[in-house]
């Protein structure tokens, strides 16, 4: 059976930047607001006070130091806060599609392949910007690529879980060549005004480009093997889609529009189903932890991800094992192993291997073993 491989990556990265310190500014200017405005009901006991925001909590609860948006000037004003991005006629390229070509681009380029050469386009995010026409048809479009292309969506799992099918069809010879991209404008299903989630989100887009290893030009990373799961919870949801205006008061600024978490339970959840599946993946595929020379993680929350490696490797990871970008992006949902595997991974020698896993809403998790050849 033809086996796949990674051939080459991209990442497209916003040139505006959010730091906690600008970001707990506005919050607490729309707190102080809000609190002013219901200062009766608050003294009666009838309101709850918006608690203020700070720098310290932010880097205690997340990790996160700053973030980078696609509209920082909407998400810092008060009376807005959340992004302002101009509307585009229908005949010119979407935001997502746009910021796909980009980082696919930056893959292409590294694989040295032309995109008339790509079979597949597959968009794999956890919030598309329409339901239809696809915009992995609309990548497809703009780079020149030929057959065919999807969205799907996962969450944040979507990319492990984009690459297993991929990789799937590349090993079954219905393609030979497929880019797995993951444009993430997560500020914008982000409830900035919710104190408990102002911080965690980030906008960007990675991409991946999937080949036979056969057809690999130069290094690249060989698919040893993919895994993925799903099971329902309800503790990470987003309930806005066409069916909102459907509803009474569907057409409002309902919270439960935006990103919702339970963060306790996710925190409690996640943990053991991660790592059970991780541990579960190596071991039948006769991989060790002193095998892994790299865990390139979901970038969510810095401590799920350190509690994570070291149940994994049966010990603290070792500096640059495994390396976050969380601190500079923040969550970045599907895109973040991405990011981590794309700017961490150059270093590697031929014969090391790696890990790639992503976990979100779902719940879901997916995981891909590499193996480095030169």
């Amino acid at each position: 059976m033809t086996q796949a491989a990674i051939t080459g990556s991209g990442v497209f990265t916003p040139d505006q930047v959010i730091t906690n310190d600008e970001l707990v500014t506005a919050f607490n200017a729309y707190a102080d607001r809000v609190n002013a405005e219901n200062a009766e009901a608050i003294a009666s006991g009838a309101a709850q006070p918006v608690p203020q925001s700070s720098t310290e909590f932010i880097i205690k609860a997340s990790g996160i130091e700053q973030r980078y948006v696609l509209d920082k000037k909407g998400i810092l004003d008060p009376d807005i806060m959340h992004p302002v991005l101009a509307e585009r006629p229908d005949d010119t390229p979407s935001v997502m599609a746009e910021m796909g070509v980009k980082a696919c681009q930056t893959a292409l380029d590294q694989a040295g392949v032309n995109a008339d050469q790509v079979d597949a386009v597959l968009v794999a995010a956890s919030n598309h910007e329409r339901a239809y026409p696809a915009i992995a048809v609309e990548i497809q479009q703009l780079l020149g690529c030929g057959g065919f292309g999807f969205d799907m969506n996962v969450a944040c799992s979507s990319a492990t879980f984009g690459i297993q099918a991929a990789a799937d069809m590349i090993k079954s010879g219905s393609i030979s060549k497929a880019l797995v991209v993951n444009p993430e404008i997560c500020s914008a299903h982000l409830e900035w005004r919710d104190r408990d989630c102002h911080f965690i989100f980030g906008d960007v887009c990675t991409a991946v480009l999937l080949e036979r290893v056969a057809d690999a030009k130069g290094a690249h990373f060989a698919i040893r093997s993919t895994r993925c799961a799903t099971q329902f919870s309800n503790n990470i949801r987003n309930n806005n889609g066409f069916l909102r205006r459907t509803r009474p008061g569907g057409m409002e600024d309902r919270r439960d529009m935006q990103f919702m978490q339970n963060g306790r339970k996710v925190f409690k959840e996640v943990l053991p189903l991660v790592s059970d599946h991780i541990l579960t993946h190596m071991k039948s595929e006769n991989v060790q932890a002193v095998d892994l020379k790299r865990l390139w993680l979901h970038q969510a929350n810095k401590t799920m991800n350190d509690f994570i490696g070291k149940k994994v490797l049966g010990r603290a990871p070792e500096p640059g094992q495994q390396p976050n970008i969380l601190q500079d992006y923040a969550n970045t949902s599907s895109a973040g192993s991405i990011i981590a595997f794309s700017k961490y991974s150059s270093d590697l020698a031929s014969g090391d291997l790696g890990l790639i896993c992503s976990f979100g809403a779902g719940y879901s998790v997916g995981s891909v073993i590499l193996e480095r050849r030169s």
